[in-house]
């Protein structure tokens, strides 16, 4: 088992990854203790949960609005859960931020954890305290900052994914590497039958490798006021791509990584042979592909994203593989080089 701690503003959160999740008890405070998951995880494990209340969301993005944590608050409150109850998420990404998220504002803030079931909630939504939920067809524009006492990250969990969430949370891992640990990227490259093949060990490695990294970014700075805003590599356009077409996460976000490696050739920070590296192994995993989004939707999406600034927008390029660079541009640049990567005029 790998431990990983992140210190922020007086908090501390640990990251424990080989730990089995069915020993999450004796994580647990000894009373008071709610189990918020979804359908799909309880079908598979909540026969092995530990004998407490359990609260159950609907699988994917819809459970991510106001209304489904309004209604949560309130069974909380039938339950009786006071200040210092204790919510234990056991789930992936959406299931994580829903926990988080009412953890952070009920009775104005109790303590959670997270079980974190997904690769994507592994290597990425699990870790550093962002909670949030969408509001109509604006993606985690309503959240907070709020650590969990502690995730969980056991890699058995892995095995029972269906195939396209092990792949999209496979895009947010290869978004690490290409941004901060030129390591995961290369190994990644190196195993592409092994991790097909969900090895264990392997995913172990990665995700410790990928949690260490984005601990020591989110230590320094917690709200994304700066170095942080690396994270989001890929986000600005896989975010609009997620919500206009309905795609899973990861896979929207690799479009969106492949826009930006482009968009980081046309301003010569790579040079094509990166750029070619970085879309060919989003290509081994069949991670790319869909329609685009058509210039005028792009451009309402990024209106309304949170790393908008005015009419400008911080975006992520690449320098090298393992190095990212942030540049605050127009909005209108941006739209401009998609509408010309996309259709050529």
């Amino acid at each position: 088992m790998e431990k990983v701690v992140i210190n922020t503003s007086g908090v501390t959160s640990q990251i424990l990854v080989g730990k089995s999740w069915e020993t999450v008890d004796e994580m647990l405070p000894g009373s008071g203790t709610i189990i918020i998951t979804d359908e799909n995880v309880f079908d598979i494990y909540g026969n092995k949960f530990p004998r407490l209340p359990v609260l159950k969301i609907k699988p994917g993005e819809e459970s991510k609005r106001l209304e489904v944590i309004e209604r949560l608050a309130g069974q909380l409150l039938e339950t009786g859960t006071d200040r210092t109850g204790f919510l234990l998420a056991i789930g992936g990404g959406v299931v994580c931020d829903v926990a988080g998220f009412l953890a952070s504002v009920y009775m104005r803030g109790i303590r959670f954890g997270y079980v974190s079931s997904s690769l994507l909630s592994q290597v990425d939504a699990s870790t550093g305290g962002k909670n949030a939920v969408n509001l109509g067809e604006t993606k985690n524009v309503i959240g907070t900052f709020s650590q969990p006492d502690f995730v969980i990250c056991d890699t058995k969990m892995l095995l029972t994914l269906p195939d396209m969430e092990y792949l999209s949370g496979l895009a947010e891992l290869i978004k690490t590497g290409i941004i901060g640990d030129r390591s995961i990227f290369e190994i990644t490259e190196q195993n592409i039958t092994a991790i097909i093949n969900r090895e264990s060990g392997l995913l172990s490695d990665l995700v410790t490798r990928s949690v260490r990294f984005k601990a020591k970014v989110v230590s320094e700075d917690e709200k994304e006021s700066g170095l942080r805003r690396i994270l989001n590599f890929g986000h600005t356009l896989g975010h609009a791509v997620e919500m206009h077409g309905s795609l899973k996460h990861g896979f929207a976000v690799a479009q969106g990584m492949k826009f930006a490696a482009d968009f980081s050739v046309e301003k010569g920070f790579i040079g094509k042979d990166e750029r070619d590296r970085i879309i060919g192994l989003l290509q081994r995993f069949s991670l790319l592909g869909g329609k685009p989004v058509p210039a005028e939707r792009v451009e309402q999406y990024m209106l309304h994203d949170k790393k908008r600034s005015g009419s400008d927008i911080h975006f992520i390029f690449i320098e090298e593989i393992g190095k990212a660079l942030i540049r605050k541009l127009p909005i209108l640049e941006v739209i401009e080089f998609y509408r010309h990567n996309t259709t050529g005029k």
